[in-house]
């Protein structure tokens, strides 16, 4: 692996999200220094302006297309990692996950779609694991924090109280940001394949949906779809639009573990909307765009959506990106109800400035930490490919936090 000409390969780089990457590698990494890099798409065009607007002309560019298994072949022979921000996944992404499993080559990516996530797994996570290699889905704001933060509460509850928590919950506390076009184009291509096939349909509503499929418990509940009062914060939740991924990912991390915190364990996600009349209209208004936008594929708010929205390509402002952040709060219940807490938080926009970050140290952890990570090879979660190793990268460089709190104090 070493012998190859780069450590990873950028593929997508004249992309919205793929533009941010490549800033945050050349500012963080530079060119010519400890990591090997290059970026890619189909566009020679477009990559060269790309690299013109990055400021440095040296950076290595290579031209494929998602859709020609030759030119994904030649790109990928050349690298120990892949790592992409080219959506819809589902339109664009299987002949690349294909390549890289054949060829033996790691990868990331940032997709939030669950039914392409399940393809991805039933094709080719046993010959990934027999290859060694690590396929590792969302690795950005859908699903690190959560993740990685089920992980880290857990290990605290262990190593205080010898136990792990039988319950988690998290809560989205604050959330600044703006969406791109791009992952708007994937929400409405997972919703058309949802209202094509109601065995799409199906698998969406299933809270285990990506376990394997021997371990696809039926014990924990589904996500929150309307309202519900959260006692602990003393605040009204509505639904987290995220939540359909993030829980999903979490349960496929304690299943590929082995089931550590036991067969009963559940987790779920929702977001805080405030106390009294005021918290509980926030949260009603929430679930009903949310039921609406997602009942049919061609609902009237997905038009209007479609009318303000970005385009693919599109997103936030460097302004709104850095001025963005985000703060979420686990709560654990140990069996014998013992409590524990946790905050994580991020410095930029979630789903641009700092996904953009995440997706970037994760490539890099698996090209240059791969001696230091877990020896677990498949189509794998961020916490089970990469655990802390990963978390420490994200806290030391890309402005995450995970934070042990009092209960009362988060």
């Amino acid at each position: 692996m070493n012998d190859k000409p780069y450590d990873l390969i950028l593929w997508g780089a004249t992309g919205f999200t793929g533009r941010l990457v490549a800033e945050y590698l050349l500012k963080q990494y530079g060119i010519g220094k400890s990591l090997r890099w290059a970026i890619a798409a189909r566009s020679e065009d477009k990559l060269k302006s790309t690299r013109q607007e990055l400021g440095e002309s040296g950076i290595p560019i290579i031209i494929a297309d998602s859709h020609n298994p030759a030119s994904l072949i030649a790109m990928v022979e050349q690298t120990c990692v892949v790592c992409t921000t080219v959506g819809p996944y589902a339109l664009h992404g299987s002949l690349l996950v294909q390549t890289c499993v054949e060829q033996g080559v790691d990868y990331c990516d940032l997709t939030g779609e669950v039914p392409w996530i399940r393809r991805m797994i039933d094709q080719h996570h046993q010959t990934a694991a027999s290859k060694g290699v690590k396929i590792v889905h969302c690795c950005g704001f859908d699903s690190i924090p959560s993740d990685l933060g089920v992980k880290f509460l857990q290990e605290y509850a262990y190593k205080t109280y010898g136990n792990y928590c039988q319950q988690i919950r998290l809560r989205v506390k604050a959330v600044k940001g703006g969406l791109s076009g791009g992952t708007y184009a994937s929400l409405k291509n997972v919703l058309h394949e949802a209202h094509a096939d109601h065995q799409v349909a199906a698998l969406m509503d299933n809270p285990y949906s990506l376990n394997p499929l021997q371990m696809q418990q039926v014990k924990d509940q589904k996500d929150l779809k309307g309202i519900a009062f959260d006692k602990d914060f003393h605040s009204w939740t509505g639904p987290f639009a995220m939540a359909g991924i993030n829980t999903r990912i979490v349960r496929r991390s304690h299943a590929l573990a082995g089931f550590p915190y036991g067969n009963n364990f559940t987790y779920e996600e929702a977001t805080l909307t405030g106390r009294g009349f005021s918290g509980k209209l926030k949260a009603t208004l929430m679930a009903k765009v949310i039921e609406k936008m997602t009942q049919k594929h061609k609902s009237i708010l997905l038009r209007i959506a479609d009318y303000f929205l970005p385009d693919p390509g599109e997103g936030p402002s460097k302004t709104q990106r850095e001025s963005g952040f985000f703060k979420m709060a686990l709560t654990g219940e140990l069996a014998d109800g013992q409590s524990v807490g946790a905050i994580v938080t991020g410095d930029r926009d979630p789903g641009y400035g700092s996904t953009s970050k995440m997706l970037g140290e994760s490539a890099v952890c698996l090209a240059l930490d791969r001696d230091q990570l877990p020896l677990t090879y498949g189509v794998l979660t961020p916490a089970i490919a990469m655990d802390k190793v990963l978390r420490n990268r994200l806290q030391e460089h890309a402005g995450l936090k995970f934070k042990i709190a009092q209960r009362e104090s988060i």
